[in-house]
């Protein structure tokens, strides 16, 4: 199987339309065509219908999706796997939660280079479902979320507590005035939003909502307000420029880490995890 023709399935149904995928992989709109042609010809079945406004998935094309992501996935962890630098004997591949590489994950990064010589490292950012899928798959070997699901297929280990704290660009701020003006919310989470929820019934609408940590910490750092961040976070600013809001209580998030059940480098992943432990 031709992995070039798998990526232009995959970018065709990505984007819904054959000009912008020919761009995205960046040849002709015609050979994005023939490899589609192609790769239906050795299947023996349409795997597109073709309106004049609108292409689409035939009920061929849904069932083959998964597989095209499977193989093409399997070939670049196997491209990744046998070109590992000299001196090295494992490669190890982990994702994480873009706001957890805020939190921590830097850090550990570091440590674990200094400490693990003769590992390669592959670093990524995803989203959780993203994430979740290429464990299961054996795309990545070890991820970081906060909320996992309990299946069987995954090893779920949970790590230290990170604190959130309220922290405010105005010094000797009340927790009431923080959140009635320029107070930011950042999505940490179900568990964070519930409690949140708790402890501040009759908050008004926030003057921000951010998925991710650092987006709520570059806005507040220059436009001013309030947010709730972890420490880590803001070793370089607290005391500064931001101040913690004394009587705002701590909210602690739960970090989890994340293996497929059945992947064979445990001890690699042990051994990155006992940094945690610490």
């Amino acid at each position: 199987m031709d992995a070039g023709l798998l990526k232009a399935f995959l970018e065709v149904n990505r984007v819904k339309h054959f000009g912008k995928a020919s761009n995205n992989l960046f040849i002709s709109q015609s050979a994005v065509s023939a490899r589609i042609k192609q790769l239906e010809d050795e299947l023996g079945t349409r795997l597109f219908t073709r309106d004049r406004n609108n292409i689409d998935l035939t009920a061929a094309g849904k069932k083959f999706l998964i597989y095209a992501e499977n193989i093409l996935n399997t070939w670049d962890r196997a491209r990744q796997e046998v070109s590992i630098p000299e001196g090295t004997d494992t490669l190890l591949s982990i994702a994480a939660l873009p706001s957890i590489w805020d939190i921590f994950l830097q850090d550990w990064l570091i440590w674990f280079h200094k400490h693990n010589t003769t590992t390669a490292l592959q670093a990524d950012v995803m989203q959780t479902d993203s994430l979740l899928r290429s464990l299961i798959d054996g795309v990545i070997d070890l991820g970081f979320v906060f909320n996992p699901p309990k299946t069987p297929q995954l090893c779920i280990k949970e790590l230290a507590p990170v604190p959130l704290i309220m922290v405010s660009s105005e010094k000797g701020i009340t927790t009431e005035k923080a959140m009635q003006k320029d107070y930011v919310f950042v999505d940490w989470g179900t568990s964070f939003g519930i409690i949140h929820a708790r402890q501040f019934p009759d908050v008004p609408a926030p003057r921000l909502r951010a998925s991710v940590g650092r987006v709520a910490l570059g806005f507040i750092s220059n436009c001013g307000g309030s947010a709730y961040l972890p420490e880590a976070m803001l070793e370089q600013q607290m005391g500064s420029t931001l101040f913690k809001v004394a009587d705002a209580p701590v909210i602690q998030k739960e970090i989890y880490a994340v293996y497929s059940a059945t992947n064979n480098k445990q001890d690699a992943i042990d051994n990155a995890l006992s940094w945690f432990n610490q």
